[in-house]
């Protein structure tokens, strides 16, 4: 049985907290969150402790932590929780600063403990049946992936002024999916990015409408497009074109039910956002850390992919900045 410290008790540690506790191979034992009344009220919801994150690191009876703690802090909480013997899941990025995150990476290596970054949309049954079938060449060899990820109405402003930048914070997502999909990281990145959708976004330094291109080295494309606001709901899909055929994943609607009538054919509307649409997938991303860590056999995402995605949206912030394509090693130094 893995025993768990879950720091932060925010509403993504909430659900971190549901995946944990309902995963039999787990127990969660403590919370912790710079808000003790938060890490309290979430500890009693499941049963565990509210302590100090100090307190967490130095339990020698907890095995893992996973840290769902604000950005600023995760390079951080790496380093002392793989110096202190636990194996780690974090949530996404590793850092906003990709310097710090690679020398994160360097200390998490010399540590020795598993550490795999949350990219939890890896672990959606269908973009892994997708990713499944492309492996298994039933569309030939691929050559042109589309990934579309729109939210459904933007952020408050103070959240977009800390956030690092849609390339940083929501894009991050398709980065980590183009390189699991397309089994590569691209050579260069293109970006084009506006503030169209709310003016503050763009008063605060940053985009709410991106498009990227991505170039691989055997000539390959991946195209990304972003969306702060949706009015529908929550655009998720995936569209893989290959030399002999095509895979898409579709959104998850509210129900399936279709009218047709002579006025024409009508669905639901895709799920509203991301806690609708993502749970399985979070509760599959923590049993495949149980799974790996309890059997001691490679991490499905490791913190190398986390510094890659994350590579990629620095490059993507410059390129948008300048027009010209961004080379990913050049960023990498």
């Amino acid at each position: 049985m893995l025993k768990v410290g879950l720091l932060g008790a925010g509403r993504i540690a909430g659900v971190h907290a549901t995946a944990i506790t309902s995963n039999p191979g787990s127990t969660l034992v403590a919370v912790s969150d710079i808000n003790a009344e938060a890490a309290g009220r979430l500890a009693s919801q499941y049963g565990a402790e509210a302590r100090s994150t100090d307190a967490i690191l130095n339990d020698p009876a907890i095995d893992a932590v996973l840290i769902a703690t604000s950005t600023d802090t995760h390079s951080d909480l790496i380093e002392r929780a793989t110096g202190a013997g636990k194996a780690v899941l974090c949530e996404k990025p590793v850092d906003l600063s990709l310097a710090r995150a690679q020398a994160c990476q360097t200390v998490a290596a010399r540590n020795g403990k598993p550490v795999m970054i949350g990219f939890n949309r890896r672990f959606d049954p269908n973009f892994a049946t997708l990713k499944a079938s492309a492996d298994k060449g039933e569309i030939g060899k691929t050559e042109l992936l589309s990934i579309t990820s729109f939210d459904p109405a933007p952020p408050p402003v103070a959240y977009i002024k800390v956030s690092g930048g849609l390339f940083r914070d929501m894009m991050i997502h398709d980065f980590d999916m183009a390189n699991f999909i397309m089994g590569a990281v691209p050579v260069s990145v293109l970006a084009v990015g506006s503030s169209i959708v709310d003016p503050a976004i763009g008063a605060a330094g940053d985009v709410d409408t991106a498009v990227v291109t991505l170039a691989y080295a055997d000539g390959r494309i991946a195209v990304i497009k972003n969306s702060r606001r949706a009015v529908y709901g929550y655009d998720q899909r995936v569209e893989l074109l290959g030399s002999s055929g095509l895979l898409q994943a579709q959104n998850m609607l509210e129900n399936t039910v279709v009218k047709s009538t002579t006025a024409g054919v009508s669905s639901a509307k895709p799920t509203y956002f991301f806690l609708e649409r993502y749970m399985p997938a979070y509760a599959a991303e923590w049993a495949a850390f149980v799974t790996a860590v309890t059997t001691g056999t490679p991490l499905p995402v490791t913190l190398a992919d986390g510094v890659a995605a994350l590579a990629m949206a620095e490059a993507a912030t410059q390129s948008a900045k300048t027009g010209l394509p961004v080379t990913l090693a050049s960023v990498l130094g």
